[in-house]
Protein backbone atom coordinates (compact mmCIF):
# COMPACT_ATOMS: atom_id res chain seq x y z
CA UNK A 1 0.00 0.00 0.00
CA UNK A 2 2.80 2.31 0.95
CA UNK A 3 4.51 1.41 -2.35
CA UNK A 4 1.34 2.26 -4.33
CA UNK A 5 1.05 5.65 -2.64
CA UNK A 6 4.63 6.44 -3.52
CA UNK A 7 4.01 5.54 -7.16
CA UNK A 8 0.91 7.71 -7.29
CA UNK A 9 2.80 10.67 -5.81
CA UNK A 10 5.62 10.15 -8.28
CA UNK A 11 3.16 10.06 -11.17
CA UNK A 12 1.48 13.23 -9.96
CA UNK A 13 4.86 14.92 -9.68
CA UNK A 14 5.71 13.98 -13.28
CA UNK A 15 2.34 15.15 -14.54
CA UNK A 16 2.66 18.36 -12.59
CA UNK A 17 6.11 18.94 -14.02
CA UNK A 18 4.85 18.28 -17.55
CA UNK A 19 2.02 20.68 -16.93
CA UNK A 20 4.43 23.30 -15.70
CA UNK A 21 6.61 22.84 -18.75
CA UNK A 22 3.59 23.01 -21.01
CA UNK A 23 2.29 26.01 -19.18
CA UNK A 24 5.73 27.65 -19.32
CA UNK A 25 5.93 27.01 -23.06
CA UNK A 26 2.54 28.56 -23.55
CA UNK A 27 3.41 31.66 -21.61
CA UNK A 28 6.73 32.12 -23.38
CA UNK A 29 5.46 31.06 -26.76
CA UNK A 30 3.68 34.29 -27.52
CA UNK A 31 6.47 36.77 -26.76
CA UNK A 32 9.14 34.75 -28.60
CA UNK A 33 8.52 37.02 -31.61
CA UNK A 34 9.18 40.05 -29.44
CA UNK A 35 12.53 38.52 -28.53
CA UNK A 36 13.19 38.20 -32.25
CA UNK A 37 12.63 41.92 -32.66
CA UNK A 38 14.92 42.65 -29.72
CA UNK A 39 17.62 40.46 -31.24
CA UNK A 40 17.37 42.23 -34.59
CA UNK A 41 17.66 45.63 -32.94
CA UNK A 42 20.54 44.52 -30.70
CA UNK A 43 22.50 43.23 -33.67
CA UNK A 44 21.85 46.48 -35.54
CA UNK A 45 22.90 48.54 -32.51
CA UNK A 46 26.12 46.55 -32.13
CA UNK A 47 27.03 47.14 -35.77
CA UNK A 48 26.22 50.85 -35.50
CA UNK A 49 28.67 51.08 -32.60
CA UNK A 50 31.28 49.74 -35.01
CA UNK A 51 30.21 52.34 -37.63
CA UNK A 52 29.11 49.50 -39.89
CA UNK A 53 25.93 51.10 -41.19
CA UNK A 54 25.85 48.77 -44.19
CA UNK A 55 25.32 45.60 -42.13
CA UNK A 56 23.26 47.36 -39.45
CA UNK A 57 20.81 48.52 -42.10
CA UNK A 58 19.92 44.92 -42.93
CA UNK A 59 18.84 44.14 -39.36
CA UNK A 60 16.89 47.38 -38.92
CA UNK A 61 15.17 46.88 -42.27
CA UNK A 62 14.25 43.31 -41.32
CA UNK A 63 12.68 44.53 -38.09
CA UNK A 64 10.80 47.23 -40.00
CA UNK A 65 9.57 44.81 -42.66
CA UNK A 66 8.34 42.39 -40.00
CA UNK A 67 6.39 45.21 -38.41
CA UNK A 68 4.81 46.15 -41.72
CA UNK A 69 3.75 42.53 -42.28
CA UNK A 70 2.11 42.47 -38.88
CA UNK A 71 4.19 39.53 -37.72
CA UNK A 72 5.16 41.24 -34.47
CA UNK A 73 2.20 41.56 -32.09
CA UNK A 74 3.85 44.17 -29.84
CA UNK A 75 2.67 47.38 -28.15
CA UNK A 76 2.80 50.68 -30.03
CA UNK A 77 5.66 51.97 -27.88
CA UNK A 78 7.84 49.22 -29.30
CA UNK A 79 7.35 50.56 -32.83
CA UNK A 80 9.07 53.89 -32.17
CA UNK A 81 12.59 52.54 -31.49
CA UNK A 82 12.49 50.65 -34.79
CA UNK A 83 11.57 53.79 -36.73
CA UNK A 84 14.14 55.91 -34.91
CA UNK A 85 16.99 53.42 -35.25
CA UNK A 86 16.29 52.77 -38.93
CA UNK A 87 16.01 56.51 -39.60
CA UNK A 88 19.31 57.11 -37.79
CA UNK A 89 20.97 54.53 -40.00
CA UNK A 90 19.50 56.09 -43.14
CA UNK A 91 20.59 59.56 -42.03
CA UNK A 92 24.17 58.47 -41.42
CA UNK A 93 24.19 56.93 -44.91
CA UNK A 94 22.95 60.25 -46.39
CA UNK A 95 19.59 58.71 -47.38
CA UNK A 96 17.84 61.81 -46.06
CA UNK A 97 14.54 61.30 -47.86
CA UNK A 98 13.91 57.93 -46.19
CA UNK A 99 15.14 59.20 -42.83
CA UNK A 100 12.69 62.12 -42.85
CA UNK A 101 9.76 60.00 -43.99
CA UNK A 102 10.28 57.60 -41.08
CA UNK A 103 10.79 60.26 -38.42
CA UNK A 104 7.63 62.09 -39.47
CA UNK A 105 5.70 58.99 -38.38
CA UNK A 106 6.93 59.41 -34.80
CA UNK A 107 4.93 61.78 -32.54
CA UNK A 108 6.88 64.92 -31.72
CA UNK A 109 6.81 64.26 -27.97
CA UNK A 110 8.39 60.86 -28.63
CA UNK A 111 11.28 62.21 -30.68
CA UNK A 112 14.59 62.66 -28.93
CA UNK A 113 16.45 65.90 -29.52
CA UNK A 114 18.89 64.11 -31.83
CA UNK A 115 16.12 62.47 -33.85
CA UNK A 116 14.30 65.79 -34.14
CA UNK A 117 17.51 67.39 -35.45
CA UNK A 118 17.92 64.61 -37.99
CA UNK A 119 14.38 65.21 -39.20
CA UNK A 120 14.93 68.95 -39.68
CA UNK A 121 18.43 68.70 -41.09
CA UNK A 122 17.31 66.00 -43.53
CA UNK A 123 15.40 68.73 -45.33
CA UNK A 124 18.40 71.05 -45.23
CA UNK A 125 20.47 68.28 -46.83
CA UNK A 126 17.79 67.87 -49.51
CA UNK A 127 17.85 71.60 -50.28
CA UNK A 128 14.26 72.05 -49.11
CA UNK A 129 14.33 75.30 -47.08
CA UNK A 130 10.58 75.52 -46.61
CA UNK A 131 10.40 72.12 -44.90
CA UNK A 132 13.48 73.02 -42.87
CA UNK A 133 11.70 76.17 -41.67
CA UNK A 134 8.68 74.11 -40.56
CA UNK A 135 10.44 71.20 -38.86
CA UNK A 136 13.27 73.34 -37.53
CA UNK A 137 10.66 75.67 -36.07
CA UNK A 138 8.90 72.73 -34.42
CA UNK A 139 12.18 71.60 -32.89
CA UNK A 140 12.99 75.08 -31.57
CA UNK A 141 9.53 75.19 -29.99
CA UNK A 142 10.64 72.19 -27.89
CA UNK A 143 14.32 73.19 -27.55
CA UNK A 144 14.46 77.01 -27.82
CA UNK A 145 18.20 77.26 -27.05
CA UNK A 146 19.34 75.02 -29.91
CA UNK A 147 21.39 77.78 -31.54
CA UNK A 148 22.48 75.67 -34.48
CA UNK A 149 18.87 75.05 -35.45
CA UNK A 150 17.94 78.70 -34.93
CA UNK A 151 20.77 79.66 -37.27
CA UNK A 152 19.68 77.08 -39.85
CA UNK A 153 16.06 78.28 -39.83
CA UNK A 154 17.19 81.92 -40.06
CA UNK A 155 19.37 81.10 -43.07
CA UNK A 156 16.45 79.23 -44.66
CA UNK A 157 14.25 82.32 -44.28
CA UNK A 158 16.96 84.40 -45.94
CA UNK A 159 17.34 81.93 -48.81
CA UNK A 160 13.62 82.05 -49.52
CA UNK A 161 13.53 85.86 -49.80
CA UNK A 162 12.13 86.23 -46.28
CA UNK A 163 15.15 87.87 -44.70
CA UNK A 164 12.87 90.07 -42.59
CA UNK A 165 11.37 86.94 -41.03
CA UNK A 166 14.84 85.55 -40.43
CA UNK A 167 15.81 88.73 -38.59
CA UNK A 168 12.80 88.49 -36.28
CA UNK A 169 13.45 84.79 -35.71
CA UNK A 170 17.14 85.17 -34.84
CA UNK A 171 16.65 88.26 -32.69
CA UNK A 172 14.52 86.24 -30.26
CA UNK A 173 17.49 83.99 -29.60
CA UNK A 174 20.04 86.84 -29.75
CA UNK A 175 18.28 88.66 -26.91
CA UNK A 176 19.00 85.66 -24.66
CA UNK A 177 22.43 84.71 -26.04
CA UNK A 178 24.44 87.23 -28.06
CA UNK A 179 27.59 85.09 -28.21
CA UNK A 180 26.53 82.24 -30.50
CA UNK A 181 28.63 82.62 -33.64
CA UNK A 182 26.30 80.56 -35.84
CA UNK A 183 23.27 82.66 -34.91
CA UNK A 184 25.22 85.90 -35.25
CA UNK A 185 26.40 84.92 -38.74
CA UNK A 186 22.85 84.07 -39.82
CA UNK A 187 21.52 87.33 -38.36
CA UNK A 188 24.24 89.40 -40.05
CA UNK A 189 23.50 87.75 -43.40
CA UNK A 190 19.77 88.32 -42.97
CA UNK A 191 20.34 92.02 -42.29
CA UNK A 192 22.57 92.20 -45.37
CA UNK A 193 20.04 90.54 -47.67
CA UNK A 194 17.33 92.83 -46.26
CA UNK A 195 19.62 95.72 -47.28
CA UNK A 196 19.98 96.88 -43.67
CA UNK A 197 23.69 97.46 -44.10
CA UNK A 198 24.44 99.37 -40.90
CA UNK A 199 23.10 96.71 -38.49
CA UNK A 200 24.60 94.08 -40.75
CA UNK A 201 28.04 95.72 -40.50
CA UNK A 202 27.65 95.94 -36.72
CA UNK A 203 26.94 92.20 -36.54
CA UNK A 204 29.93 91.37 -38.71
CA UNK A 205 32.11 93.54 -36.45
CA UNK A 206 30.77 91.62 -33.45
CA UNK A 207 31.76 88.39 -35.19
CA UNK A 208 35.26 89.71 -35.86
CA UNK A 209 35.64 90.63 -32.19
CA UNK A 210 34.56 87.08 -31.35
CA UNK A 211 37.43 85.80 -33.47
CA UNK A 212 35.37 84.83 -36.51
CA UNK A 213 37.80 86.44 -38.95
CA UNK A 214 36.85 84.18 -41.86
CA UNK A 215 36.75 85.21 -45.50
CA UNK A 216 32.95 85.44 -45.52
CA UNK A 217 32.83 87.69 -42.46
CA UNK A 218 35.53 90.05 -43.73
CA UNK A 219 34.17 90.14 -47.29
CA UNK A 220 30.58 90.71 -46.20
CA UNK A 221 31.63 93.44 -43.76
CA UNK A 222 33.59 95.14 -46.53
CA UNK A 223 30.58 94.95 -48.83
CA UNK A 224 28.40 96.54 -46.14
CA UNK A 225 30.82 99.43 -45.68
CA UNK A 226 31.01 99.92 -49.44
CA UNK A 227 27.23 100.17 -49.57
CA UNK A 228 27.11 102.89 -46.91
CA UNK A 229 30.08 104.77 -48.43
CA UNK A 230 32.48 104.02 -45.58
CA UNK A 231 35.13 103.33 -48.19
CA UNK A 232 38.12 103.34 -45.85
CA UNK A 233 36.50 100.68 -43.68
CA UNK A 234 35.51 98.79 -46.82
CA UNK A 235 39.16 98.79 -47.90
CA UNK A 236 40.32 97.63 -44.46
CA UNK A 237 38.01 94.60 -44.64
CA UNK A 238 38.13 93.71 -48.32
CA UNK A 239 41.92 93.63 -48.56
CA UNK A 240 42.50 90.92 -45.89
CA UNK A 241 39.49 89.05 -47.26
CA UNK A 242 41.04 88.95 -50.72
CA UNK A 243 44.32 87.61 -49.41
CA UNK A 244 42.47 85.04 -47.30
CA UNK A 245 40.92 83.80 -50.56
CA UNK A 246 44.48 83.30 -51.83
CA UNK A 247 43.69 85.99 -54.41
CA UNK A 248 41.21 83.68 -56.15
CA UNK A 249 37.88 85.39 -55.44
CA UNK A 250 36.98 87.45 -58.52
CA UNK A 251 34.14 89.36 -56.85
CA UNK A 252 36.33 90.42 -53.95
CA UNK A 253 39.13 91.48 -56.33
CA UNK A 254 36.66 93.54 -58.34
CA UNK A 255 35.10 95.24 -55.30
CA UNK A 256 38.50 95.92 -53.76
CA UNK A 257 39.73 97.40 -57.04
CA UNK A 258 36.75 99.74 -57.26
CA UNK A 259 37.19 100.85 -53.64
CA UNK A 260 40.89 101.49 -54.27
CA UNK A 261 40.12 103.66 -57.30
CA UNK A 262 37.45 105.56 -55.35
CA UNK A 263 39.95 106.22 -52.53
CA UNK A 264 42.71 107.37 -54.93
CA UNK A 265 44.79 104.20 -54.56
CA UNK A 266 44.91 104.10 -58.34
CA UNK A 267 47.89 101.84 -59.05
CA UNK A 268 46.77 99.36 -56.41
CA UNK A 269 43.23 99.45 -57.74
CA UNK A 270 44.36 98.76 -61.30
CA UNK A 271 46.27 95.75 -60.05
CA UNK A 272 43.21 94.28 -58.36
CA UNK A 273 41.02 95.03 -61.38
CA UNK A 274 43.51 93.27 -63.65
CA UNK A 275 43.37 90.24 -61.35
CA UNK A 276 39.58 90.35 -61.39
CA UNK A 277 39.58 90.47 -65.18
CA UNK A 278 41.84 87.43 -65.39
CA UNK A 279 39.73 85.51 -62.85
CA UNK A 280 36.47 86.34 -64.60
CA UNK A 281 37.64 85.08 -67.99
CA UNK A 282 36.13 81.71 -68.91
CA UNK A 283 38.21 78.62 -68.60
CA UNK A 284 40.54 78.69 -71.59
CA UNK A 285 40.65 74.96 -72.17
CA UNK A 286 36.88 74.66 -72.13
CA UNK A 287 36.37 77.69 -74.36
CA UNK A 288 38.84 76.29 -76.90
CA UNK A 289 36.73 73.19 -77.27
CA UNK A 290 33.40 75.06 -77.26
CA UNK A 291 34.35 77.62 -79.92
CA UNK A 292 35.96 75.01 -82.14
CA UNK A 293 32.88 72.80 -82.07
CA UNK A 294 30.48 75.71 -82.57
CA UNK A 295 32.46 76.94 -85.58
CA UNK A 296 32.39 73.50 -87.17
CA UNK A 297 28.65 73.17 -86.54
CA UNK A 298 27.87 76.54 -88.17
CA UNK A 299 30.11 75.64 -91.13
CA UNK A 300 28.35 72.31 -91.69
CA UNK A 301 24.98 74.10 -91.47
CA UNK A 302 26.11 76.44 -94.22
CA UNK A 303 26.02 79.47 -91.92
CA UNK A 304 29.48 80.59 -92.95
CA UNK A 305 29.34 84.10 -91.51
CA UNK A 306 28.60 82.71 -88.05
CA UNK A 307 31.27 80.05 -88.47
CA UNK A 308 33.87 82.73 -89.22
CA UNK A 309 32.73 84.81 -86.25
CA UNK A 310 33.04 81.86 -83.85
CA UNK A 311 36.41 80.80 -85.28
CA UNK A 312 37.69 84.31 -84.59
CA UNK A 313 36.54 83.90 -81.00
CA UNK A 314 38.40 80.59 -80.93
CA UNK A 315 41.63 82.39 -81.81
CA UNK A 316 41.26 84.50 -78.66
CA UNK A 317 41.61 81.35 -76.59
CA UNK A 318 43.89 79.47 -78.97
CA UNK A 319 45.93 82.01 -80.97
CA UNK A 320 48.39 79.38 -82.19
CA UNK A 321 45.75 77.33 -84.02
CA UNK A 322 47.15 77.23 -87.56
CA UNK A 323 44.16 75.35 -88.96
CA UNK A 324 41.72 77.98 -87.69
CA UNK A 325 43.45 80.74 -89.68
CA UNK A 326 43.17 78.55 -92.78
CA UNK A 327 39.49 77.80 -92.11
CA UNK A 328 38.64 81.49 -91.75
CA UNK A 329 40.58 82.37 -94.91
CA UNK A 330 38.90 79.60 -96.92
CA UNK A 331 35.38 80.43 -95.69
CA UNK A 332 35.76 84.15 -96.39
CA UNK A 333 37.28 83.40 -99.82
CA UNK A 334 34.87 80.78 -101.11
CA UNK A 335 31.60 81.61 -99.33
CA UNK A 336 31.66 85.19 -98.06
CA UNK A 337 33.50 86.52 -101.12
CA UNK A 338 35.58 88.82 -98.95
CA UNK A 339 38.93 88.83 -100.74
CA UNK A 340 40.65 91.35 -98.48
CA UNK A 341 39.85 89.42 -95.30
CA UNK A 342 40.78 86.14 -96.97
CA UNK A 343 44.16 87.59 -97.94
CA UNK A 344 44.86 88.68 -94.35
CA UNK A 345 44.10 85.25 -92.91
CA UNK A 346 45.90 83.31 -95.66
CA UNK A 347 49.02 85.39 -95.04
CA UNK A 348 48.78 84.85 -91.29
CA UNK A 349 48.28 81.14 -91.89
CA UNK A 350 51.38 80.90 -94.09
CA UNK A 351 53.45 82.90 -91.61
CA UNK A 352 52.68 80.36 -88.89
CA UNK A 353 52.63 77.22 -91.04
CA UNK A 354 56.08 77.82 -92.51
CA UNK A 355 57.52 77.77 -89.02
CA UNK A 356 56.53 74.14 -88.59
CA UNK A 357 59.70 72.07 -88.82
CA UNK A 358 58.02 68.83 -89.87
CA UNK A 359 54.65 69.60 -91.50
CA UNK A 360 52.46 66.61 -92.18
CA UNK A 361 50.94 65.87 -95.58
CA UNK A 362 47.70 67.71 -94.83
CA UNK A 363 49.47 70.88 -93.70
CA UNK A 364 51.78 70.72 -96.72
CA UNK A 365 48.75 70.60 -99.02
CA UNK A 366 47.13 73.54 -97.18
CA UNK A 367 50.31 75.61 -97.57
CA UNK A 368 50.44 74.85 -101.30
CA UNK A 369 46.79 75.81 -101.78
CA UNK A 370 47.14 79.07 -99.83
CA UNK A 371 50.23 80.07 -101.83
CA UNK A 372 48.45 79.39 -105.13
CA UNK A 373 45.45 81.49 -104.15
CA UNK A 374 47.59 84.40 -103.01
CA UNK A 375 49.47 84.34 -106.34
CA UNK A 376 46.59 83.81 -108.74
CA UNK A 377 43.41 85.21 -107.18
CA UNK A 378 42.45 88.87 -106.97
CA UNK A 379 42.35 88.96 -103.17
CA UNK A 380 42.89 92.68 -102.91
CA UNK A 381 39.30 93.32 -104.00
CA UNK A 382 37.22 93.29 -100.81
CA UNK A 383 34.23 91.74 -102.58
CA UNK A 384 35.61 89.61 -105.38
CA UNK A 385 33.24 87.01 -106.68
CA UNK A 386 34.85 83.59 -106.87
CA UNK A 387 33.79 81.22 -109.62
CA UNK A 388 34.55 77.70 -108.50
CA UNK A 389 34.91 74.80 -110.88
CA UNK A 390 32.12 72.30 -110.71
Amino acid sequence: MHRIIILILALLTVLSAKGEVSSHKKRVGEPVVVDTLAILLQKGDSLMQQYNTFEALKYYQQAYQDLKKGNLPIPTERLIPVFVKLADCYYKRADYHKAANLLKLVPEDSLTHESFRQLAFSYQKQNDPQSLIYWGGRLVAHYPMDGEMVAAVTAAFTRTDQAWAGIDYAKGYFERDSTNILVNRALADAYFMDRQFEPSAAMYERLLHQGDSTFNTLYSAGMCYAQIDSLELAYQHLKPAFFLSQMQHAGCAYRLGVVCVDTDRLDEGLGYLDIATALLLPDTTTMKAITLSRGEAYYLLGQYDKAVEVWKDHLKYNPSSIATYYNIASATYYYLQDGRQAKTYFERFLEMARKEETPNAQLTEMIKKAEELLQTANLSNPKVKIIRKK
